[in-house]
């Protein structure tokens, strides 16, 4: 399933919203990046419409559409009646006029093969041997039944979605064409891939869109208004009902709308609590008139209702209803074996993410899961890690800042750009000769130290590195270091302690000018008893006061 929904890796941000955003939890997070699980994900398209930062991509499909029209065979399209909420008072007439001029042979209305399927629907009611019927046409909602909740296959009617009838029904009468299936829903390119011999391609209403901007072409309203239609409301929440003859006393007849619905109307059904009833299933909020593809450029649902409702007709279109064979599919159950953690295993695992007790189960959704526990057991499925627990690293972080600041051996206060001590270590504590911290926290940095370097930084912008100075309040040498984070709007300032290195340095300089002044000395007396030997003998003594003179310097930079 990953195929159609792909992740681009230099966009995911560790955001975890896709995962807050999946019904079913089909995403993995490692290496940093958010991954989907094909086996799991019901490609219902909430994390494509939930990402911030445009890292899921829907697998594009357009040069394929045109691969086929290149290959001379007639391409004919099935446009989903959604398109009336899409291309609003285009109609039909202007939507195949528009597909013409890109290739297509014509296009047709999925309608048609929607009125195929609430027919075989009615009939299905009329029989009565299915105590619940669920609608069969949003594949998320199949595949969801396929892999979350097998329990409920037994209901789930098995006959084919409008789009599967409608390219079958076009390849009846069109041999040699090639369908191309237009809608809002990106679980239709699973469905499509399944049933390729009766569907050749499918597009989502943003390809169709791209593909017509690309070549300048823009669909011409066009007034073909009938009376027939009917079906041409499925795409909105209950609008299968809708056009439905839902006349049997004995059938409940009810209309359940987006996941979270779907879900809890599922967990209903599996355990009994609902009987003789016919339950309309859409994963989308407001049907497909709130696919994902839509939802994420715009949506606007009361608008796309209005669009749909006023170019839906009063009656069904007149169309013959095939054997009933080629209205009927199987589900297969495709549940993943899941292999879940003990209570032993799940403590552990709570534990590791800073779960010391049942109070610090905060249960927060920061990690993208409904609780602290249900993320446990995703990490011991391999879904998750730890460190996807936004509390737990915040209290990591600030244990770890606090044992560098408790530890370290140079002195570190940190200031607020009102120059306000926020925070100050042992280290600085013991320089600044205070006793505790709350006696300086809170308070203006003027209080123990010279503020001139503190505004200089705030000033300027630059840092102050490695300055040595004398405090002589403290009587105390350091180097101090003084950095401006722009972002959090602070001054770091660390002071290293070098007073007993610099009394050490103030010893060896003072040693080494007694040494100097001593050597001066016998250098001159040398110089004397030289000169008076030079006397006596006649000799120059040029070349041994160079040479006195040489060994006086180095003893000087010593």
């Amino acid at each position: 399933m990953s195929e159609y929904i792909r992740l681009n890796e230099s966009n995911c941000k560790n955001c975890y919203k896709c995962i807050r955003h999946c019904p079913v939890k089909s995403i993995s997070f490692s290496g940093n990046q958010a991954h989907i699980i094909p086996e799991d994900c019901i490609l219902c398209g909430q994390c494509f419409i939930a990402c911030p930062q445009n890292a899921k991509e829907v697998r594009d499909d357009t040069a394929k559409a045109k691969m086929l029209i290149s290959e001379g065979v007639p391409v004919i399209a099935s446009v989903a009646p959604s398109f009336a909420a899409s291309f609003p008072g285009i109609g039909i007439v202007g939507i195949e006029e528009a597909l013409k001029k890109l290739g297509f042979s014509g296009a047709e209305e999925t309608a048609l093969g929607a009125t195929l399927v609430k027919k075989q629907y009615e009939e299905l009611v009329r029989l009565g041997s299915q105590d619940i019927i669920i609608s069969s046409c949003c594949p998320t909602v199949n595949l969801m039944i396929q892999k979350h909740f097998p329990e409920a296959l037994p209901f789930l009617a098995k006959v084919v979605s409008p789009m599967h009838a409608h390219c079958r029904d076009i390849k009846s009468r069109y041999p040699q064409a090639k369908t191309v299936f237009i809608g809002p829903c990106i679980s239709k390119k699973s469905e499509g891939d399944d049933f390729s011999e009766d569907i050749d391609c499918v597009l989502t209403f943003d390809e169709l869109l791209n593909w017509l901007r690309s070549e300048n072409i823009e669909p011409e309203p066009k007034n073909d208004f009938s009376e027939s239609g009917r079906t041409r409301i499925f795409p909105t929440a209950g609008g299968i009902l809708k056009s439905m003859d839902c006349d049997s006393e004995e059938y409940s007849y009810v209309s359940v709308d987006g996941l979270e619905n779907c879900i809890n109307t599922l967990r209903d059904i599996t355990v009994g609590r609902i009987s003789k009833c016919f339950v309309e299933m859409s994963a989308c909020l407001g049907s497909c008139i709130g696919g994902p593809v839509t939802s994420k450029t715009r949506h606007n649902p009361l608008r796309d209702y209005i669009s749909v409702q006023k170019y839906a007709g009063s009656r069904d279109f007149d169309i013959a209803m095939p054997n009933e064979e080629l209205l009927t599919r199987q589900f297969e159950n495709l549940e993943r074996a899941q292999v879940y953690p003990d209570e032993k295993q799940l403590e552990e695992i709570l534990l590791k993410m800073g779960k010391k007790s049942s109070a610090a189960e905060l249960n927060c959704g920061g990690c993208g899961y409904n609780s602290c526990r249900e993320k446990a057991i995703a990490v011991f499925q391999g879904k998750a890690d730890l460190s996807m627990c936004t509390p737990f690293l915040r209290d990591k972080a600030e244990t770890f800042s606090s044992n560098i600041l408790k530890n370290s051996p140079n002195g570190i206060v940190v200031l607020s750009e009102k120059l306000e001590v926020l925070q100050i270590n042992p280290a600085a504590l013991k320089i600044l000769n205070i006793t505790n911290a709350s006696d300086i926290v809170g308070d203006n940095v003027v209080r123990v130290m010279d503020p001139t370097d503190f505004i200089t930084v705030l000033t300027t912008g630059k840092s102050i590195r490695d300055k040595r100075l004398f405090l002589a309040e403290y009587k105390r040498y350091v180097e101090k270091t003084i950095v401006l984070d722009k972002t959090y709007h602070m001054l770091l300032c660390i002071m290293r302690d070098v007073t007993d290195e610099e009394n050490e340095r103030q010893k060896k300089e003072a040693i080494s000018r007694q040494t100097v002044e001593t050597t001066d000395k016998v250098i001159e007396k040398q110089m004397r008893v030289v000169q008076e030997i030079a006397l006596l003998l006649g000799e120059t003594t040029a070349e041994t006061k160079i040479a006195l003179t040489k060994l006086k310097e180095s003893l000087a930079d010593e």
